[in-house]
């Protein structure tokens, strides 16, 4: 059962109406309670639905069925603050089932929801469902200067929300192109706070990757209050954006198991479905990159990823993600054919010819305010550029006006350009071949 959200193409997880539309098991959800109750010494009901993300009606339910098992018992008292409301407190019997429950795990407060029904909204906010428009990758990148076939190239393969191999020489945007992509990505969806199979609870939502955005306002004079009704064990977010580097490992794409706490943590994928994976500077990692590529190739073609237990059961969960590896290899000399068969855009990103390196010098220059001057250019790319068979990058207008002005600040005079300012900057940008001693 769903509902239409007022974010475009994203239909919103309803709130269950009854304990059972949670799908989750009674002793799970008395348990949740009573090991949240035993944590947070919550005593009225309200709070107790803020705090497991459930409607009032349903968390009162699960209070009366835990009281006539003699778990919960009411205070007899109304709080000051909390109206007439009603407190309840943990019976004797309540805290030894609460510390037997936390002995098999920790996890308390909002209720997880379970994979198979998290599937079911994986579809329906699917990273494959985006209307990336060709204004949009626009705006995301207009401060960049792109080859003019660029966005041919990147539209659809965004569109597709399919994997993306992005390749050529360092200093060109490769990254940059990377996080526009992510910032085109202007629709919102919603991401569990956990999800629990076979009784284990894996937390997904991640305050440090996923980027709430608060809910809507109802207007006070509506007579329909349409607003914040979606499920409250989901958390309304910006499509998620996880980049990783030289950093990333095999052993971060497994489930993180907290063997004090008994917990699992959602994988980098898993945290990054509906959204993007960005994998930088591919080629760096401790790992080799076709060892890397062989652990996607089940999930990028099937739409589906295996997951493993401390138990060693595995399971399916749901693969809706766009990745996106960058490299400053070739591709022929970091994977073989059947790995380079599997993403299914590759795209180049070159330097700019010298044409197009003076389009961006002058650019930057103007944005700089530093004005031009035609003995410095031509000495740049007279004397310097031949020195390294003229390759040009995108990087390298903004490093060496950076360098002049931080030159003239230093010494105490007007921005400008010259031969010898332009020779003290382009000394920063390239080491010296040379031996010395150690």
């Amino acid at each position: 059962m769903t509902m239409m959200d007022p974010t475009p193409n994203v239909i919103a997880p309803v709130a269950p109406k009854r304990a059972e539309e949670t799908g989750l098991s009674p002793v799970m959800m008395r348990d949740i309670v009573l090991k949240t109750m035993f944590r947070t010494n919550l005593e009225q009901v309200s709070r107790l639905s803020a705090a497991l993300c459930l409607p009032v009606s349903i968390t009162q339910d699960l209070v009366d069925r835990a009281r006539e098992q003699g778990l919960i018992e009411a205070t007899g008292t109304m709080h000051a603050g909390a109206g007439s409301e009603m407190g309840f407190r943990l019976s004797d019997g309540g805290k030894a089932r609460a510390l037997d429950a936390l002995s098999q795990s920790e996890y308390y407060g909002a209720m997880p929801v379970p994979l198979e029904i998290y599937a079911e909204q994986v579809q329906r906010q699917s990273v494959r469902n985006m209307k990336v428009t060709r204004e949009a990758l626009l705006a995301a990148m207009g401060h960049l200067i792109l080859p003019p076939n660029l966005l041919d190239q990147l539209g659809p393969a965004v569109g597709a929300g399919r994997s993306i191999l992005m390749y050529g020489p360092p200093g060109n945007g490769k990254s940059s192109i990377s996080n526009g992509i992510r910032d085109a990505l202007g629709d919102l969806i919603y991401v569990p706070r956990a999800i629990e199979y076979n009784g284990s609870v894996i937390t997904v939502y991640d305050p440090l990757m996923h980027v709430k955005r608060e809910d809507a306002e109802d207007d006070p004079n509506a007579l329909r209050k349409t607003a914040n009704r979606f499920d409250r064990r989901y958390v309304r977010c910006e499509r998620p954006s996880v980049v990783t580097g030289g950093e990333l490992s095999l052993s971060m794409l497994d489930l993180v198991y907290n063997p004090t706490a008994r917990t699992y943590q959602a994988p980098l994928q898993l945290k990054s479905t509906g959204g993007i994976f960005i994998v930088d500077d591919l080629g760096r990692q401790e790992e080799p990159p076709q060892k890397l590529v062989n652990r996607w190739i089940v999930p990028l073609e099937e739409s589906k990823d295996i997951l493993a237990l401390q138990s060693g059961e595995k399971f399916e969960v749901p693969f809706d993600t766009l990745v996106i590896f960058s490299t400053n290899f070739h591709p022929n000399k970091i994977f073989d054919t059947a790995a380079l068969r599997r993403i299914f855009y590759k795209i180049k990103i070159d330097g700019p010819d010298q044409a197009g390196f003076l389009k961006i010098f002058a650019m930057v220059a103007r944005k700089k305010k530093i004005p031009l001057n035609e003995e410095a250019l031509v000495y740049l790319l007279k004397e310097k550029y031949p020195t390294i068979d003229n390759v040009y990058a995108n990087y390298q207008p903004v490093f060496l006006i950076d360098q002049m002005i931080s030159i003239c600040e230093f010494e105490g005079i007007p921005y400008q350009m010259t031969p010898e300012l332009v020779e003290r900057a382009w000394a920063n940008m390239f080491v010296e071949e040379s031996e010395f001693a150690h």
